[in-house]
């Protein structure tokens, strides 16, 4: 297992930026994960761990783009039909056979080769292919009309791929159109990282596990469950370590058991520094820790730190306030871990439905649900609820508008930048 270094997370101060914070990231955090081979066919949604370079060119031959004819440019008549005989067959995955002499016509099919010319190479031989509809068949000729360019219809060898050259870098999630492209070079194989051991828990004496019962005062543990969802969406292997009571010793056994097997150790609530806050002194007692003083709303100070050579990541106890950390702290930081080499947020410009006022030199995320104005452009319409304990305006909402630290207020029908869930949780 890779080791973090011992300053990975340092730095304090005054109120941090999140694109600072973001570049300490993505400038000290390196992958733990180990790379591994697996097949082409189970290596959809994993990080590649190795440039994918081109073994041969693709296509592999110069090919038909239609169903037509393949002729040389240089027997056509330039002012009118011309008239040749068609004097072969050629489909996909049977070439002619012998070189195609000047004055013949070939009937040809998409993908199949072009015909070799007098010296054995494609070079020489036929460039140009008529698409049928646009012929005239005549017996065993057909007839063809003026005005088609030279190489018109014919697809080039290396014209998508060419032979040497690196088609897929490291660092990259792999979508079916990877996968796809490195099948086409006959790439059966590819190093992948592994995917990254999390371990997540909860802690709080008045927490519940769902299914039980919870009796006055307590309540159900929907971070846990709201964090795994999150980290699997990211593709990392999730150990759940249950619930543990506000007590030092017993956090700190946990987290020192947990170290071991895993990649990252993640919790919720108790990373205060308040009295019944135990996580701090837990991983304070096994290694670092370090809180984050981001300017962000929802959010509080979030603590990163190590156990032993373990990446720690202690997210804040209001369920939205945890969900929103994580993406744009703890997201980042699992795909860094797990070898994703570009981890920025996308976002998307979209009108704004609603006016908003906030404290400047401060980044806020509004829950937002698009709607169609009468344009048929998405708007943003503000969610009914802005607290960081209300769960269910994660539910009603589909995205974040984002809100820079220079802005304090917004107005109606102003352009922002929109951050879908979809985009950030992998689901």
């Amino acid at each position: 297992m890779a080791q973090l270094k011992d300053d990975c997370f340092a730095f304090g101060g005054e109120l941090t930026p999140l694109a600072d914070a973001l570049a300490i990231l993505s400038d000290r955090v390196r992958p733990v994960a180990e790379p591994e081979t697996v097949s082409l066919r189970h290596a959809a949604g994993r990080i590649l761990a190795e440039d994918i370079i081109a073994d041969c060119d693709v296509p592999p031959h110069d090919n038909s783009a239609v169903d037509g004819y393949a002729v040389y440019f240089d027997d056509l008549d330039p002012d009118g039909e011309t008239r040749l005989k068609v004097s072969g067959r050629i489909a996909a995955g049977h070439p002619l056979g012998r070189p195609a002499e000047k004055g013949e016509a070939f009937r040809i099919f998409t993908g199949a080769p072009m015909p070799a010319g007098a010296d054995g190479t494609q070079a020489s031989g036929p460039d140009t292919v008529f698409m049928e509809e646009d012929c005239e068949e005549d017996g065993d000729s057909v007839i063809l009309p003026a005005g088609l360019k030279r190489g018109s219809n014919r697809r080039n060898t290396g014209e998508d791929v060419e032979k040497g050259s690196v088609i897929v870098k490291a660092g990259r999630r792999l979508r079916a159109q990877e996968v796809g492209v490195a099948a086409s070079v006959g790439r059966s194989e590819v190093a992948v990282y592994r995917p990254l051991k999390a371990a997540v828990f909860s802690t709080g004496d008045e927490v519940r596990d769902p299914g039980g019962d919870a009796p006055e005062g307590c309540i159900y543990d929907a971070n846990r469950y709201a964090i795994i969802a999150l980290l699997e969406g990211l593709g990392a292997d999730v150990t759940d370590l249950g619930i543990l009571k506000d007590d030092t010793e017993a956090i700190a056994r946990a987290l020192k058991d947990a170290a071991p097997g895993h990649d990252l150790l993640v919790t919720s609530g108790g990373v205060s520094a308040g009295e019944e806050d135990h996580v701090r002194d837990a991983v304070e007692s096994l290694g670092k820790i370090h809180f984050w003083r981001l300017a962000i709303k929802p959010g509080r100070p979030i603590a990163l730190g190590q156990v032993g050579d373990v990446a720690f990541l202690g997210l804040p106890g209001n369920p939205v306030a945890a969900m929103v950390t994580f993406m744009v702290i703890g997201r980042p930081l699992v795909l860094l871990l797990s070898g994703m080499a570009e981890v920025t947020r996308p976002r998307f410009l979209v009108e704004a439905g609603f006016d908003y006022k906030k404290k400047l030199g401060r980044r806020e995320w509004a829950r937002v649900k698009l709607e169609s104005n009468g344009d048929g452009r998405p708007v943003a319409m503000r969610c009914h609820s802005s607290g960081a304990g209300i769960l269910t305006s994660m539910v009603e909402a589909d995205g974040l508008v984002e809100l820079p630290e220079d802005t304090e207020a917004l107005e109606k029908g102003a352009m922002v930048d929109y951050l879908p869930f979809n985009e950030v949780t992998g689901r």
